[in-house]
């Protein structure tokens, strides 16, 4: 992805996900933007945002982090939000084990309390070790940490499955993680 729409994603997460208020947007319960006004107030606030430039981030992120609605006139971010929306996700049953990437200096905690949301809304799981490990790198050294999400969910646990693939859960138990063993 060129260097301006890695640029335009990290912004768009900046308003979708987190700070809409930083140029003034209005996000609905469901974390929709009106596309008109997004690209409006983005290039008042200094940020050059078009229709076409937006239909690229969209699309051309390998993460999948954005959706158009079905008339294409609003936009939102599918997951990782810490403001508080209601992404209208029915749940789900979940595969047996999903991983987390996370980094070791997060171990001590994880083992204490478990994985939790922290300033986002949901703890995010993924079915591959490999982008849980692209996740963890992102915060340092990885260490992935497999979650018996069948046995969570049988136990009566909640899991959304958000529109670009990331399974979602409000925490996760220590007794539903598998630690890896870790050099010191």
């Amino acid at each position: 992805m060129s260097a301006n729409l890695v640029r335009t994603s990290k912004f768009l997460s900046l308003v979708l996900r987190h700070q809409p208020e930083v140029i003034g947007l209005n996000l609905d319960e469901q974390g929709w933007a009106d596309v008109e006004e997004l690209i409006r107030l983005a290039n008042q606030d200094g940020h050059a945002l078009s229709h076409e430039l937006l239909e690229r981030v969209v699309t051309e992120n390998d993460k999948q982090r954005f959706a158009f609605s079905t008339d294409r006139r609003q936009i939102r971010a599918s997951q990782g939000h810490s403001v508080e929306v209601d992404l209208n996700l029915p749940p789900r049953q979940p595969p047996a084990i999903l991983y987390h990437g996370t980094a070791s200096r997060c171990l001590d905690s994880i083992r204490a309390t478990g994985l939790n949301s922290g300033s986002r809304q949901h703890v995010h799981l993924s079915r591959e070790e490999t982008t849980a490990t692209k996740v963890g790198e992102r915060h340092g050294r990885p260490v992935i940490l497999r979650v018996r999400t069948g046995e969570m969910f049988s136990a009566g646990h909640q899991f959304f499955l958000s529109a670009n693939g990331v399974w979602l859960t409000e925490s996760v138990p220590v007794a539903f993680i598998e630690f890896p063993i870790v050099d010191a």
